[in-house]
């Protein structure tokens, strides 16, 4: 299978491209609320027309975003229960990320995509089959 694409719906002009990702062993809600609070956190910062690209990686996958980008030294600070850089933000969003991915034993980290925006590298995953 190649490379996918879809609108992220609403009246939102966000895309979503994705290229196969191999099945995982999650918690199958845990799993939709990671991912709706990273497509959401790119299109706060990024608008509505936000392009949000998600792919694998050897042990992993990675989710990243066309917009800003995350301010340099911040990478880390981003996870935090409460960090925002957004007027109205509530900094909630990538704490649930990060609480999510380590109850699932993986890792996550945040980097600067080749686009600019931010990308999030989630790691340590045992891939089915």
């Amino acid at each position: 299978m190649g490379t996918s694409s879809r609108s992220l719906g609403g009246k939102s002009g966000a895309t979503l491209t994705y290229d196969p990702v191999p099945s995982v062993s999650s918690d199958s809600d845990r799993l939709r609320e990671l991912f709706e609070n990273l497509f959401q956190n790119a299109m706060d910062h990024g608008g509505d027309d936000a392009a949000v690209r998600v792919g694998p990686l050897d042990t992993g996958l990675f989710i990243e975003d066309d917009g800003p980008g995350i301010a340099d030294g911040c990478e880390e600070e981003v996870f935090d229960h409460g960090f925002t850089t957004r007027d109205g933000g509530h900094g909630y969003g990538l704490s649930v990320v990060r609480t999510i991915v380590n109850a699932h034993g993986w890792d996550v980290v945040a980097t600067e995509a080749e686009s600019g925006g931010a990308r999030f590298e989630i790691t340590g995953i045992d891939f089915l089959g």
